[in-house]
């Protein structure tokens, strides 16, 4: 299984505008996947995000809903791939 880690930065006075479209681009993609995305923020940086999505059997699928779920984000996002040693 593959674990995706997407990380960006946003305006902290932003958060609370940014928590809703967080939760549809989530909604989306659990729909489309069945995988549901966590939200975490830096805990160093009030304006480092990211989204973790665990045990991504179908990586194909989950990377086009992904770039589906996020294409009116707005936000330059940086995407990690992870596999257990």
């Amino acid at each position: 299984m593959t674990h995706f880690y997407v990380y960006y930065r946003i305006d902290p006075a932003r958060v609370d505008a940014t928590r809703g479209a967080v939760e549809e681009i989530f909604a989306a993609i659990e729909r489309g996947t069945g995988v549901r995305g966590r939200w975490m923020r830096r805990r160093d940086d009030p304006g480092t995000f990211m989204e973790v999505y665990e045990n991504v059997a179908d990586e194909g699928a989950f990377e086009n809903a992904l770039a589906r779920a996020t294409a009116q984000f707005g936000v330059e996002r940086s995407t990690e791939r992870f596999v257990c040693a």
